[in-house]
């Protein structure tokens, strides 16, 4: 949910500024995902599970729910103050992450791998993850196709700076080269989300390079997603995306 890789402070700066309009614009995940995500990582009692880059919490709180351990590594003080209190929560990185080997029976990643090195992370999480356990990427992706999603887009284009490696999929390159983990598999599921003028407002803040801005651009930015909106409300329509590799010996 916030960037793993090895701090790089511009990363860090917008989502230590925005937090808060993290916690309550971004959508979190349909149960049906979480349901899968569970079994598939045959997560409950007496196991352990990873929630890397955790940010607010947004996965960690449905990990909790199963009745596993969680531990969350989170490396911005903000995010991680934000994190619920039933999960153990640290500071790390997806390249550092500052736990023995072999200490979990799961690792989850949403919204997050993207922003890893991701050779060196697929290391580490081998490192931390017991034989014979997967790790679990987790994405809410907009549908493209729709206009309020174009929309959206074409007041976040002017400010994005370069396509993100989630746009232009290069975070797979880790997966096609690497001896840890065997191949992603997985399953996608319907997660739009409704929001208000003032959760369109935070959802747009909470995304980096906006909430990086300067307060005068940033507030442009912000009262436009509200004229967005409109009075009513909006839909967004999105799915939540599940993908497990399974770790190799």
């Amino acid at each position: 949910m916030s960037p793993g890789r090895s701090r790089p402070s511009a990363n860090l700066v917008g989502y230590s500024r925005s937090a808060a309009a993290y916690e309550r614009g971004r959508p979190g995940y349909p149960p049906a995902a979480v349901d899968f995500l569970a079994a598939t990582l045959r997560l409950g009692p007496g196991r352990t599970v990873i929630d890397l880059a955790a940010g607010t919490g947004k996965l960690t709180r449905p990990l909790l729910a199963t009745g596993a351990e969680v531990i969350a590594v989170e490396p911005v003080p903000e995010m991680r103050a934000a994190l619920p209190p039933g999960a153990r929560a640290v500071d790390g990185t997806a390249e550092e992450i500052p736990l023995g080997s072999a200490s979990a029976h799961a690792v989850t990643v949403a919204q997050a791998f993207h922003w890893f090195d991701g050779n060196a992370a697929l290391a580490e999480i081998h490192r931390v993850l017991r034989p014979g356990s997967s790790l679990a990427l987790v994405w809410n992706r907009r549908r493209m196709d729709d206009p309020l999603n174009q929309a959206i887009e074409e007041l976040l284009a002017p400010y994005r700076g370069h396509m993100s490696a989630m746009q232009t999929g290069s975070w797979h390159v880790a997966f096609e080269n690497t001896k840890f983990f065997g191949p992603l598999a997985g399953r996608v599921f319907p997660n739009d989300q409704s929001l208000d003028a003032d959760g369109l407002a935070d959802r747009i803040a909470s995304v980096n390079f906006i909430a990086k801005l300067d307060e005068t651009e940033r507030t442009k930015v912000v009262q436009a997603a509200r004229i967005l909106a409109g009075g009513g409300g909006v839909r967004i329509p999105q799915d939540t995306e599940v993908l497990v590799a399974d770790r190799l010996e």
